[in-house]
């Protein structure tokens, strides 16, 4: 395991000019707080958060070119090609303008990474900061067989941490919470398991990648997401000493 908060990662010279737009990569294995922290960071500071399946579903729904071309490919049960997921992506993003982002749940292979890599290279918006969320496996697994979602509404609850007013229902609608088809021991452990195949090379590559072209790769480590949260919090404000959170 790596060391959780990486020093040498924040020289002076590291340090980017106060108008640089924040472009941030978020890692981590299934259930390790990747949405929980990309929603906090969304809430407290505006990040635009762009998260892989969304911008998939979002492009089948309104049926554009590269839409149709995905549903294709998700009717045929086939992995989605990495050149489609490409284009939704650097697409999504070269539209955000200059606004500060995070991804999420994208890139998920190394040649994605690279294909990524380059192409925001060549565009003048390279990654700047990408965080890895380290979590003891043991841990997750609790987290995981403990949550139960509201799933019209996609509201997530766990029974350690953070618990429904009401056991079984959900705060806001009243209605019964549900276990999500893929919260168990044997699905948990094939996730796992295709994550350090496909996903964990991604946080060696950041890592041999970091201080070229401005990147920066943090790993911290926690076993809840308020452990980390202030981890991530100084990661960001040691690399943007003039981040500040939205007003009001």
């Amino acid at each position: 395991m790596t060391s959780s908060f990486s020093a040498r990662s924040f020289s002076t010279s590291q340090t980017l000019r106060q108008d640089e737009q924040i472009r941030m990569l978020i890692l981590g294995s299934p259930g390790a707080g990747k949405g929980t922290q990309s929603g906090r960071l969304t809430k407290k500071y505006g990040f635009q958060a762009v998260v892989g399946g969304d911008v998939l579903r979002e492009h089948v729904r309104l049926g554009t070119d590269i839409g149709l071309k995905a549903q294709k490919v998700m009717e045929s049960g086939s992995l989605m090609p990495d050149e489609i997921m490409m284009e939704l992506m650097t697409t999504k993003i070269l539209d955000l303008g200059d606004a500060n982002f995070l991804l999420d749940g994208f890139p998920r292979t190394l040649g994605q990474a690279k294909m990524l890599d380059e192409a925001l290279v060549v565009a003048k918006k390279p990654l700047t900061l990408v965080a890895n969320l380290d979590v003891p496996e043991e841990v997750i697994l609790g987290r995981v067989l403990d949550r139960w979602v509201h799933l019209p509404s996609g509201r997530t609850y766990n029974l350690s941490y953070n618990p429904p007013k009401e056991a079984g229902k959900d705060d806001v609608t009243g209605e019964p919470l549900s276990k999500r088809p893929d919260d168990n021991i044997e699905t948990f452990t094939s996730r796992l398991k295709s994550y350090h195949a496909q996903t964990e090379p991604l946080r060696e590559y950041f890592a041999q990648r970091s201080g070229q072209d401005g990147l920066i790769f943090v790993n911290l480590e926690g076993r809840t997401s308020d452990e980390i949260w202030p981890k991530l919090e100084k990661a960001l404000q040691s690399r943007y000493p003039s981040l500040s959170p939205l007003s009001g």
